[in-house]
């Protein structure tokens, strides 16, 4: 790359230096995330557990690998300024002082999110007025936005939160969500997000090396991340992220990371997908099929109540399950009959399997027959719990 006086200020003001970042955190998944940054092999410091998520300092080139290899985020913000501002003036002389050709790339109208509490400057659309025009002014437009390559159409983020009259100014590196891994071309109705899968699989212990049934499997979404860990495959290798058209971003050092961790891949499996539903198994072997390394997961229609694992592997490992409940159930199906049927066929089939096992958290107490540990969190509006422990 030519070196130019931009240049020269990019690696001075933005690359060399660390800065803080935020893992955006659904509730529940908090701990796992902090679990990983610690495991991850990368110069990672001033870690802290915080509402919300967890807060981290580094360099940029290696919050992009965080990126790349967290599991359990939402997101991942990049704190670029944090000032006191309680008037409108102060507000805008602090904007206008952020390098912000330095952070963004050239021609982006990036979206404004703003939050506010307890400050003087509380209208989120007033605030989000007086930031855009001194944003769009630093980074200039183009005319050129029906030609832009597909990483130049992720969204570009500025997040501005406001409490105490004190601003906190981030940039949203991932776009995309983190939980979408670029796998799932095809979905069903109300999918489980990736991110709680896998704080679901890693709860029951999952492994590389544990077999896994997910027998209600809908989308699949418990079998693809269950065989993504298998392989060994970063969350995020099939994906884009918004970071990568930013000036600081090195495509050379990022494609170097994805090599290294291809070279050691490994076939997934055993995995077995099953659902009743024709449509979700249709969907699910169409989406195994653009992938090679997910060509060991067994999809089929089956019924959970008619499987038996001893006959299908005969090492025990991990179960899952997110059954159907309330608006997902059928006309003539009760959810705490469901529940019972699938306690007392788990506990005739999957003796010394780990289990987790997906509940409405308002009714786990009379759900939760098998007695399993739970831990609650979100998911489409809904307030769930997860059931984990060994049958």
């Amino acid at each position: 790359m030519t070196t130019t006086p931009f240049t020269k200020r990019v690696k001075r003001r933005i690359t060399a230096r660390m800065h803080d970042f935020f893992a955006v955190c659904p509730p529940g998944l908090r701990a796992g995330c902090l679990r990983e940054l610690k495991a991850l092999d990368i110069p990672v410091q001033d870690i802290q557990l915080l509402p919300g998520g967890v807060a981290f300092s580094c360099r940029l080139n290696h919050a992009c690998l965080a990126n790349l290899w967290l599991r359990s985020p939402a997101r991942i913000l990049m704190r670029i300024a944090r000032f006191q501002a309680d008037r409108f003036h102060i507000l805008e002389k602090k904007l206008t002082a952020i390098d912000w050709e330095l952070f963004l790339p050239a021609g982006t109208q990036p979206a404004i999110q703003v939050t506010t509490h307890t400050s003087r400057l509380y209208h989120s659309d007033a605030v989000a007025e007086r930031c855009r025009p001194i944003i769009q002014a630093a980074l200039g437009t183009t005319s050129a936005q029906n030609q832009r390559s597909p990483l130049q159409m992720i969204p570009q983020t500025v997040m501005v939160r406001a409490e105490n009259d004190r601003f906190d100014i981030s940039l949203d590196m991932s776009g995309i969500p983190l939980f979408k891994r670029g796998i799932k071309q095809q979905i069903t109705q109300a999918p489980l997000r990736e991110n709680l899968a896998f704080a679901i699989l890693d709860a029951a212990g999952f492994t590389p090396e544990d077999p896994l049934i997910d027998p209600m499997c809908g989308a699949g979404t418990f079998a693809i991340e269950g065989a993504m860990i298998q392989a060994h495959i970063p969350p995020g290798f099939f994906r884009g992220f918004a970071f990568e058209t930013w000036p600081g971003f090195s495509p050379a050092a990022f494609a170097h990371a994805k090599s290294l961790a291809a070279k050691h891949f490994f076939p997934a499996g055993p995995v077995f997908a099953s659902d009743t539903d024709p449509g979700a198994v249709e969907a699910l072997t169409a989406n195994l099929a653009r992938h090679p390394f997910l060509a060991p997961v067994q999809a089929s229609r089956q019924n959970f109540f008619d499987m038996l694992p001893d006959q299908m592997i005969h090492k025990k490992g991990v179960v899952v399950l997110n059954p159907p409940y309330g608006r997902r159930l059928e006309p003539d199906q009760n959810t705490k009959n469901l529940y019972r049927q699938i306690s007392r066929k788990l506990a005739a089939d999957f003796k010394g399997w780990r289990v987790g096992l997906v509940f409405p958290k308002k009714h786990m107490a009379d759900l939760n027959h098998p007695g399993l540990a739970g831990f609650g969190f979100f998911h489409g509006g809904l307030d769930l719990a997860a059931g984990i422990g060994t049958i």
